[in-house]
């Protein structure tokens, strides 16, 4: 029988339609785990006859937290994945923890809705292809990912920095510096964030009136000496740019030590800049100028959307980027005359 409209469908009216208890369908409303999947088969489908508000996934009023992060839990990481568990732990939620290149391997996704003891998930840079995370959504399944690899669909709820406008900052200083010729030592091709950072670097190159050059991008994986190689290849082209943008600090150490080893001073000669600010960023002689990405927030904003989500709140924003902050030291300077 079809409610009214205007009404609101009651706990009887449910448990009548569904033909189970009142208690139960209270149970399977608050997500308790103690309800047979068929049992909650049927009420789900009693409220959906009836219009009443979505029962809540199984699991969600008092379940764990599955936090997975499949990289070395290094500064970068470490500081989301920390920042994660401590918000999380203000809410009272317990945080089950998969990290490290381990946690690449496994396939876990597809058996999380079905865990009773998991409320909802954080996934930290997830390398899996964005079917896989449809697929997960589609199970209603509460999760929400911090810094996506690829694009993703609009109900993806994800938590990232504003690599574009940050990736433009860098360029627009290093242009109002006098660089025009500037070597790009960007991220996996595939990846958003690196895509997003190329585009933010062309368009502080194009309002300078200046087209990019392809023989001046490098893309590779973030790593110290990855960006070293790539910052030789750069540094030896018959006409080597004045100035290098690395994808993180890490990479930004290796170029510092091609271009110690050619014998070019930073920045008389080169300036270079890297990205996040991490440790590296300071350490470093000259230091970095660098990009502060803010990761604590990402992770705390990261649990803050998840737990919206887990109330069954209206949120209007699931794609949120954050402000990040060009910092300026002494690894950047005038380019070279001549």
């Amino acid at each position: 029988m079809a409610r009214r409209q205007g009404s609101r469908a009651t706990v009887r009216a449910i448990a009548a339609e569904a033909g189970v208890s009142i208690a139960t369908v209270s149970r399977v409303m608050n997500g308790y785990v103690h309800v047979s999947p068929d049992t909650q088969e049927l009420v789900r489908k009693a409220v959906a006859r009836l219009g009443a508000p979505a029962p809540a996934r199984r699991g969600a009023a008092n379940g764990a937290i599955y936090v997975r992060c499949p990289y070395v839990l290094t500064d970068y990481f470490g500081v989301i994945v920390s920042s994660i568990a401590e918000t999380l732990d203000l809410h009272g939620r317990r945080v089950v923890l998969s990290a490290g290149d381990a946690a690449r391997e496994t396939q876990v996704l597809p058996g999380l809705p079905s865990d009773p003891g998991i409320a909802g998930a954080v996934l930290v840079v997830p390398p899996e292809p964005e079917k896989e995370l449809e697929a997960l959504r589609a199970q209603d399944f509460p999760f929400v990912v911090v810094d996506p690899r690829t694009p993703l669909p609009p109900d993806i709820a994800s938590v990232s920095a504003a690599h574009l406008i940050a990736a433009r900052s860098v360029s627009a200083h290093l242009v109002a510096l006098g660089h025009r010729r500037i070597g790009v030592i960007g991220g996996p091709g595939d990846w958003l964030a690196g895509q997003s950072r190329l585009a933010g670097h062309t368009s502080a190159l194009a309002d300078a009136g200046v087209l990019p050059s392809p023989e001046l991008l490098r893309s590779i994986e973030p790593t110290s000496e990855w960006g070293y190689v790539a910052a030789c290849e750069l540094l030896d082209l018959p006409d080597r740019p004045t100035a290098l943008v690395a994808f993180n600090d890490k990479a930004a150490v290796g170029a510092l030590r091609s271009a110690y080893e050619r014998g070019l001073r930073i920045p008389e000669d080169l300036s270079i800049t890297g990205f996040d600010d991490t440790y590296l960023s300071r350490s470093t002689v000259p230091r970095l100028t660098t990009v502060r990405q803010p990761l604590e927030e990402m992770g705390r904003m990261a649990v803050s959307l998840l737990m919206r989500l887990l109330d069954r709140h209206t949120v209007d924003t699931l794609h949120v980027e954050l402000a990040t902050q060009l910092v300026l030291r002494e690894s950047t300077g005038p380019a070279p005359l001549g």
